[in-house]
């Protein structure tokens, strides 16, 4: 079962950073996914940094950035995508896997040819809950594995007292559907891995992935029960915040 450090290591140093993924590897984990993100408004040096990335939204230009959303973007100064990818090609992150999180769709050629010229094609994956970006990324770079992640929200709703009931609901209704939604629209996309929030994983789901020769990789999962659980189940891999756990697990 493959074992994925989420943005790095986020519970050991901040994700989405250097020493988070440094941190990942000293854990064990074998591959590492990071989120890419585009700036709302065009910044170059000098330029008003916070405004470009939380700012009103404007035609985005600069560079890509590692960051999960606008906001954690704004909350630092995130590394760039080929900062990113030039660590990658360095000791002691030239070993392991990485996944890009394509956070929103758009520019899919620069993180391609991004990649092409560092030679980390054959090392990469691109994962994201954006249709139109899988078959863009597919189009470009058919070489390149991809990964298509379900469900599509936009935060974790579980996380959210007054909206549990609903949470529940919309779970059972989207754990029974999944199967079918992956059978019917996954060869179509050219995807070799479903990338799945942990609660929506059923055997059903399972079976569904392996019939369709597909990985099936769980996020973002964090206690050690769980985690036994779902191997039990047969999953492929599991992406944590901690991949310290793996060593127990």
């Amino acid at each position: 079962m493959k074992r994925i450090g989420h943005k790095g290591a986020d519970s050991i140093r901040p994700g989405n950073t250097l020493e988070s993924f440094e941190a990942a590897v000293a854990a064990g984990a074998e591959m590492i996914e990071l989120d890419v993100l585009r700036p709302r408004a065009d910044f170059r040096d000098g330029g008003d940094w916070r405004r470009a990335v939380a700012g009103p939204a404007a035609e985005p230009g600069g560079p890509l950035l590692v960051a999960h959303d606008w906001s954690d973007a704004a909350r630092r100064r995130p590394l760039t995508l080929d900062q990113a990818l030039d660590a990658f090609t360095r000791p002691s992150l030239d070993g392991v896997e990485i996944d890009f999180d394509l956070k929103i769709a758009g520019r899919e050629d620069e993180l391609t040819a991004a990649l092409g010229r560092r030679g980390l094609l054959e090392r990469a994956r691109a994962s994201t809950m954006e249709v139109s970006s899988l078959r863009e990324l597919r189009r470009l770079e058919p070489g390149l594995r991809l990964g298509w992640t379900v469900p599509k929200i936009t935060r974790d709703w579980s996380k959210i007292w007054w909206a549990k009931p609903l949470v529940i609901g919309g779970l059972a209704s989207l754990r029974a559907r999944l199967p079918g939604v992956v059978r019917r629209q996954a060869p179509d996309l050219g995807v070799r891995s479903i990338w799945a929030y942990h609660p929506v994983i059923t055997p059903r789901l399972v079976r569904a992935c392996h019939a369709a020769d597909l990985e099936l990789l769980a996020w973002t999962v964090d206690d050690l029960p769980r985690m036994r659980q779902l191997e039990a189940l047969g999953v492929d891999g599991i992406c944590t915040n901690d991949p310290r756990l793996f060593a127990d697990l």
